[in-house]
């Protein structure tokens, strides 16, 4: 019987289903239908397993658009990233996406290569074709861009800063502790002697405040961190083994090195590699973001571990709690955690108490 009402209520092709007919093959209203579909929590079980087994049946594609006018709600979220190369963001996006997925919404994806005019270039485009939110990364932005989020009266959220005393609400990891944390554990092996290789700073808050924390956990020791050992360089191996050759230049030679991601460390190591260096009896390298391939290059990298994939499900959360009219926390503070391999141990010569040298995986 429920077979030949579905055949009855099919459409010829090119006819489209309308929610009229997935309201009448489920046997309920079409106000019915359209809480399955935007408040699901509201129907009964039974209910809303007739309605969807209704809508698989017929085939049915609600007609986003027309919603969205009648509701003046688009269901979309935008997502502002410096860029897809960067497997951090990707996972970060990932996880904002199955959180907003679950709540009905979808993901507009844009980059802006750190360019701060793009960026409010891009987030202006989000705007204009109904972005309900926005998930932004860093704290510092183009002048314009916080009037213009105002002006549009959008909620929003910054990922991968976390600064308690801000103006902004924030998800991430207080970037500046996580790089003191790594100079202080460097430190604690002997090392005196320091090389920076970090990206472009300009545009970049994150990569700002993780050099400022080696400068401060440094000074702390009576150790000035010279200018002519921070390398800016583009987040690419060729530039993490360009930056390489560059301090190994100096006099004296750093003993250790900190990298603003895991891609430079990367290529740091394959070019100690090429002059023949031994990582880490000669220098010490440590990334950050600790990505998947780290623990299994040759030797194991020690890194900064970034929960990216808790920070973009914090950042959906608080929008989606935002745009409900919940009350949420607007400050989020992640914890990073150093992940000490085998890229990192003493100086040579220098004798400790127990074997440093011992990697923690």
């Amino acid at each position: 019987m429920a077979t030949e009402k579905r055949k009855r209520l099919q459409k010829n092709q090119g006819e489209a289903v309308r929610v009229s007919d997935v309201a009448r093959l489920a046997g309920c209203s079409t106000a019915t239908v359209s809480r399955v579909q935007n408040t699901p929590d509201l129907v009964s079980a039974e209910t809303r397993e007739r309605v969807q087994a209704a809508i698989r049946a017929l085939s049915y594609m609600p007609n986003s658009a027309a919603r969205a006018l009648r509701s003046n709600r688009s269901r979309m979220i935008g997502i502002v990233i410096p860029t897809l190369n960067h497997a951090i963001y990707a996972s970060l996006v990932d996880a904002a996406q199955q959180r907003f997925a679950s709540e009905g919404y979808s993901l507009l994806v844009a980059t802006f290569d750190y360019d701060l005019d793009r960026e409010k270039e891009q987030t202006a485009v989000l705007i204009e074709r109904g972005a309900e939110g926005l998930v932004l990364v860093g704290e510092c932005h183009h002048p314009e861009f916080y009037p213009m989020l105002a002006a549009a009266d959008i909620p929003y959220i910054n990922t991968y800063v976390f600064r308690p005393d801000g103006a902004h609400p924030c998800v991430g990891i207080d970037n500046r502790q996580a790089s003191f944390d790594i100079a202080e554990f460097l430190y604690g092996l002997g090392h005196r002697t320091f090389g920076v290789i970090c990206a472009l700073m300009e545009g970049n808050d994150r990569a700002a405040t993780r050099v400022a924390g080696v400068r401060e956990a440094l000074a702390r020791h009576g150790i000035e961190l010279d200018p002519s050992a921070i390398i800016e360089r583009p987040y690419s191996i060729p530039s993490g083994r360009e930056a390489l050759r560059v301090l190994q230049a100096l006099i004296p030679r750093p003993t250790a090195i900190i990298c603003g991601n895991d891609i430079l460390a990367f290529g740091a190591l394959i070019e100690c590699h090429e002059m023949g260096l031994a990582v880490p009896n000669d220098i010490s390298i440590v990334g950050f973001d600790n990505l998947d391939f780290t623990a299994h290059i040759s030797p194991p990298l020690t890194t900064m571990d970034v929960p990216a994939k808790e920070m973009g499900d914090g950042a959906a959360r608080f929008l989606l709690d935002t745009l409900k009219g919940r009350t949420t926390m607007r400050k989020i503070r992640l914890e990073p955690q150093l992940i000490a391999r085998r890229t990192t141990a003493p100086v040579p010569g220098l004798i400790f108490p127990v074997d440093l040298r011992k990697a923690v995986d």
